[in-house]
This record gives structure tokens, C-alpha cells and sequence, in this order.
């Protein structure tokens, strides 16, 4: 499994951020930066919370003990072979009020998350025909 060091150079690397880039962003140094990636040293709680809000991944991927990045990856595999749902699923993930859900689907099965998605659908075709 992936450390943080691990995890935070990878998403430095993704950006194309030197050390001193990426460390400008969260107000640190490059030396920092470097015992960090090399895993001489880890950041505190919320520096990681601000690092994996920045690059919208999770904190256990952050942190290496999940390989899902976001919880929404796992929504879009589950729904990726209805083109319908996908497109719908698209628009949700964007809404800020659903974010709770998302982390609570990570313990569904995939056609759990399909029907979550479909109940969803219909209330807001509902809604919108109101």
C-alpha cells in the first residue's frame, strides 16, 4: 500500500508542481515538502484535510490506506454501463448538498448504488415537474 509521502508526491507530480510550488499552496516549505515525499515526516491532521479538499481525493487514499481517490469513483464505475444514469450521476456529483451521500455509498454494493440513483432520479424529475 501507497504512504502519504507516496501519495503527496503523486498528486504534486499530476500537477506539475516542483516542491516549492505545491508548498506554496499550503504554506510550506520545500524542505518540508521534501521530508514529507520521502516520508521523514508526515503532515499534521489538517494539513492533510486542506492537501486531499485541494486535490478533492479522500483522506484514506491520501493517507495510503484506500485506492479509491474520491468516493465518487466508485459511484461512476457502478453506473457506467447506463448511459442514462451516468449522465445523470455526472450532474449530482457536482452538488454540493450530496456530498454526505457519496461517502455513504462507499459500503453499497454497486446495484445498491444504481437504485440509490435511481430513487434520486425520480424525485428530481418529480420535483422538476411540480
Amino acid at each position: 500500500m501507497a504512504t502519504i509521502g507516496d501519495r503527496i508526491k503523486q498528486l504534486r507530480l499530476e500537477n506539475n508542481l516542483t516542491q516549492e510550488e505545491f508548498g506554496k499552496i499550503f504554506g510550506i516549505v520545500k524542505s518540508t515538502v521534501s521530508m514529507y515525499e520521502s516520508n521523514k515526516s508526515t503532515p499534521d491532521d489538517e494539513l492533510k484535510k486542506k492537501i486531499a479538499e485541494y486535490f478533492n481525493v479522500s483522506l484514506d487514499w491520501l493517507m495510503g490506506v484506500s485506492d479509491i481517490r474520491n468516493p465518487s469513483d466508485e459511484i461512476t464505475e457502478a453506473v457506467e454501463d447506463d448511459p442514462e444514469l451516468l449522465e445523470f450521476w455526472n450532474e449530482l456529483k457536482q452538488r454540493e448538498d450530496l456530498k454526505l451521500l457519496f461517502k455513504q455509498t462507499r459500503k453499497l454494493s454497486p446495484k445498491d448504488i444504481k437504485q440509490v440513483i435511481r430513487i434520486i432520479k425520480a424525485i428530481e424529475e418529480e420535483e422538476s415537474n411540480e
